[in-house]
C-alpha cells in the first residue's frame, strides 16, 4: 500500500489528517454492554454509539487493549497479540467496529502494548518452560540469575523500583531465575534486544494493520530499550530498598532504531501513531521521537503536565501547584513543538488520569459545568491533536468521598495500599486518611466508572438493571448523562462540540496557528494567542479560580476585544472595563469563576 500524499502550505507547514483530528479514547470495559446481562463494556457496545461519537465531532477512535488478555491490569497485560479478549467480543465483532468506522470516514486506533505481555502469553510459558539454556524462547524475556547478601540470602539482580511497587524482579522456581516486570509480576518485560522478539511484533502489526486499523497508542513504548547491564539506580528513597530506574529504562541506547523499524511499517500504510512516553523530558531525545523527519511516532503523551500535583518518587504524596507552573509547562511543549517541526498530544484525563474537573477546576455543583467548558476551550484549542476521554465531554468527575477501597479496581491503588501505606504506616491514621484523600484526587479508578447514558435506569444504560457493573456507577449520573445533556443548547455536550467545530472551522489558527503565551506569571488566569497570520488570530481567554478575577488587557492586545466573541461558557456578555477618558478603550476583563472566552480577529475559514 503506498503512502498517501501529504500537503505542505507556501510557509512549509506540514498539513496531515492526523493534525485536524479530534481523537476521542474509549475504556471498552466501562463504555457501554450490548447485552443486559455482561457486566463489562463490549465492542458490539461501542459500534452501537458510533454516531454518537461522531456527532460529538470526533473523527478517530482509540480503543484501549481489547487483545486477549486475564485482565490483571485491565487487558495491558496480554496474552494473544492476533486474539480479541472474550469479554469484549469476538473477532467478528471488532472487524464490524472497524468497518462501521471506516464508512462513517472515521479512523480507528488501537493499543499496542509491546514493552511486556501476560505471563499466561505462549511465548512466556515457553521462555520459562526449563532451566536450560537450550531454550528458543528464554531470551524473548529479560531473565537474570539470582545474587546472594552476606547471609547467604537471594536478592534480585538489581535494586530497580516496580511501578506497582516492590521489586521489579520476580523469582520463578521452574527457570530459576529472576524475570524483569517493570509493571506487575504477570506482565513480564519482552527482550527488545533479541531480533526475534523484534521480527514478532512486527509481523503482529502487519497483521492488524491488514485487518484496517489505521494506526496505534504504544504503550510505554520508550521503555523497550533499557540500559546495557541493567545497573542499579541512583538511591532517591533511602527508606526503601527499591528506587526509581525510569532514567535507566526511559530512553535506552536503541529506542529510535527501534521505533524507525515500527515507523517505516507505518508508513507503508499511511497509519498513525502516537507513543506514551513517561519519563523524557529531554528537549532533543523528545524530537527524535516525533520530528517531522525522523518518522518514528507522529506525536506522544509526555507526563510533565498531569504530574504537575504529585511528587517524582510517589505519585500518591501530595504537592500543591501552582498556575505559573501550569503556564511554563504549557508553552514548553507547544514551542518546543512549533519550532522543531513536531507535534502534540493534548490531553487533561484518560484511563489512567483521574477527571479533569476535579483536578484542575471545580467539581463543585455550582461551578461544575463553567469549569468543563473552560477546560474544553484550555485543552481544545491549544496546538495539537486533542484526546476526549469518555465522559469527558459530559463532565463526568471524581468517585464520589463517600466511597471506600472495597469499590476501587484498580492494581496500582491497591498495591500502594496494601503494600506501602499498611506497611509503613500501619498505625498512623493521619497519613493513612491523607492517601485515601489522594486515591480520590488521582487514582486511576476516578476515570473508570461506567459511562453515564441515561439518568433513569439503575445502571445508567451502561448495562442491565438486574446486572452488577465490574465497577459501580457514579451516584450523580441521575443529573449528569448523555440522555440530558446531547440536544441541550447549554449543555457540556454542547460546548465541546462547538469547540471542535471551531477548531475545524478555523483550522489555520488552531490546527495549524502559532501559540503565544500572554502573562506567563499570572496567578488567576490562562491567556493564549493563536495566530496563523497578522489578519487571521484568536485571543483565549479562560478564569482557574472559583471567584471573580481581572485581568489587565495589555494595549497591543486590546484590538481584540473590538472582535466578535466566537465561543462562550457564560451567557451574558463578556465583563470590560473601560479605561480613563471618554470613550477609552477597555483596559481590563472582569473574569467570573471558571469563565472562558475566545474572540476571533478576521479567522475565514479554511479549506
Amino acid at each position: 500500500m503506498s503512502p498517501r500524499k501529504e500537503s505542505q502550505t507556501p510557509t512549509g507547514i506540514h498539513r496531515t489528517w492526523w493534525k485536524e483530528s479530534s481523537i476521542y479514547q474509549i475504556y471498552p470495559s466501562s463504555f457501554q454492554s450490548h447485552s443486559p446481562n455482561r457486566p463489562t463494556g463490549t465492542i458490539r457496545g461501542i459500534t452501537s454509539h458510533l454516531s454518537y461519537i461522531q456527532s460529538l465531532g470526533t473523527d478517530t477512535v482509540w480503543l484501549c487493549p481489547i487483545l486477549a488478555s486475564p485482565q490483571i491490569d485491565m487487558g495491558y497485560d496480554i496474552s494473544d497479540y492476533r486474539d480479541i479478549h472474550e469479554g469484549y467480543g469476538t473477532m467478528e465483532d471488532h472487524d464490524e467496529l472497524i468497518r462501521e468506522l471506516h464508512a462513517r470516514k472515521m479512523k480507528y486506533v488501537m493499543d499496542l502494548v509491546v514493552n511486556h505481555t501476560s505471563d499466561q502469553h505462549e511465548w512466556f510459558k515457553k521462555s520459562r518452560s526449563s532451566r536450560g539454556k537450550g531454550n528458543e524462547f528464554r531470551d524473548w524475556y529479560i531473565w537474570r540469575p539470582a545474587k546472594y547478601d552476606n547471609g547467604g540470602q537471594r536478592q534480585p539482580p538489581n535494586n530497580w523500583l516496580s511501578y506497582f511497587g516492590g521489586s521489579a524482579w520476580q523469582w520463578d522456581e521452574t527457570a530459576h531465575e529472576y524475570y524483569l516486570h517493570l509493571f506487575a509480576p504477570s506482565q513480564p518485560d519482552l527482550n527488545w534486544e533479541n531480533p526475534s522478539v523484534v521480527s514478532a511484533v512486527h509481523s503482529m502489526i502487519r497483521f492488524w494493520l491488514d485487518r484496517g486499523v489505521d494506526g496505534f497508542r504504544m504503550d510505554v513504548i520508550n521503555f523497550i530499550s533499557k540500559e546495557p547491564g541493567l545497573p542499579n539506580a541512583p538511591v532517591t528513597d533511602p527508606t526503601s530498598p527499591w528506587q526509581s530506574a525510569i532514567a535507566l529504562h526511559s530512553c535506552g541506547p536503541r529506542l529510535h532504531e527501534f521505533l524507525q523499524g515500527i515507523g517505516a511499517i507505518l508508513k507503508e500504510y499511511d497509519a498513525f501513531s502516537v507513543g506514551e512516553m513517561p519519563g523524557v523530558g529531554d528537549e532533543k531525545e523528545v524530537m527524535k521521537s516525533v520530528g517531522q523527519e525522523r518518522e518514528e511516532l507522529n506525536m506522544i503523551f509526555h507526563f510533565e503536565l498531569v504530574s504537575i500535583d504529585g511528587q517524582t518518587q510517589d505519585k500518591f504524596l501530595p504537592r500543591n501547584w501552582t498556575l505559573q507552573e501550569l503556564k511554563r509547562i504549557i508553552s514548553k511543549w507547544q514551542a518546543m513543538m512549533l519550532t522543531n517541526h513536531g507535534w502534540n498530544a493534548l490531553y487533561l484525563e484518560n484511563h489512567d488520569q483521574p477527571r479533569s474537573i476535579s483536578r484542575f477546576a471545580s467539581d463543585a455543583p455550582k461551578y461544575r459545568k463553567f469549569s468543563a467548558k473552560m477546560l474544553a476551550t484550555f485543552l481544545a484549542l491549544q496546538s495539537g491533536t486533542p484526546y476526549i476521554y469518555q465522559g469527558q465531554e459530559i463532565g463526568q468527575i471524581n468517585l464520589p468521598r463517600s466511597w471506600g477501597l472495597d469499590k476501587y479496581r484498580d492494581i496500582e491503588t491497591l498495591n500502594h495500599w496494601r503494600d506501602k501505606v499498611l506497611v509503613e504506616y500501619p498505625e498512623d491514621k493521619e497519613f493513612q486518611d491523607r492517601m485515601l484523600r489522594e486515591y480520590r484526587k488521582k487514582g486511576r479508578d476516578n476515570a473508570r466508572t461506567p459511562m453515564q447514558w441515561d439518568g433513569k435506569s439503575r445502571n445508567a444504560g451502561f448495562t442491565g438493571e438486574a446486572t452488577q457493573p465490574w465497577m459501580d456507577v457514579h451516584p450523580d449520573y441521575t443529573e449528569w448523562n448523555v440522555e440530558n445533556q446531547i440536544d441541550d443548547p447549554d449543555s457540556v455536550f454542547s460546548y465541546w462540540k462547538a469547540v471542535l467545530a471551531l477548531r475545524k472551522e478555523l483550522k489555520d489558527i488552531f490546527v495549524y496557528g502559532d501559540f503565544q503565551m500572554l502573562d506567563p506569571e499570572g496567578e488567576e488566569s490562562v491567556v493564549f494567542i493563536r495566530s496563523a497570520d497578522e489578519r487571521n488570530k484568536a485571543l483565549v481567554v479562560m478564569s482557574f479560580k472559583d471567584y471573580e478575577t481581572e485581568w489587565q488587557v495589555p494595549e497591543g492586545v486590546r484590538s481584540f476585544l473590538q472582535c466578535p466573541v466566537k465561543l462562550k461558557n457564560y451567557e451574558d456578555e463578556p465583563q470590560l472595563r473601560r479605561g480613563g477618558g471618554e470613550g477609552g478603550e477597555s483596559s481590563a476583563m472582569i473574569l467570573r469563576p471558571f469563565e472562558a472566552l475566545v474572540y476571533v480577529s478576521s479567522g475565514g475559514s479554511s479549506d
